[in-house]
């Protein structure tokens, strides 16, 4: 059974980047503010990664844009071999 892709709304999908840094930021205060070094350590930890995730997540986003809009027909990079009758 095939089930249908999973689609984010837009304005979600675009704020994710943004959201995994804001958390990673707000962890990262948080490691600095603990009292206790193991939670520390370890919101330490959560928040370079968080961080490091929305980084990297809004590179490759705006690195594809960048490249779709050198094709003369964008919409191809994202057809399968199916749609377009191979």
């Amino acid at each position: 059974m095939r089930y249908p892709p999973l689609h984010l709304a837009r304005p979600l999908y675009e704020g994710l980047p943004w959201l995994y840094m804001a958390c990673g930021l707000a962890a990262l205060v948080a490691s600095y503010r603990e009292i206790w070094p193991r939670a520390s350590v370890f919101l330490g930890l959560a928040g370079t990664i968080a961080l490091l995730a929305g980084v990297v997540v809004w590179l490759r986003r705006r690195d594809y844009r960048r490249m779709r809009t050198r094709y003369a027909r964008p919409d191809a990079l994202s057809e399968s071999e199916e749609e377009r009758g191979e």
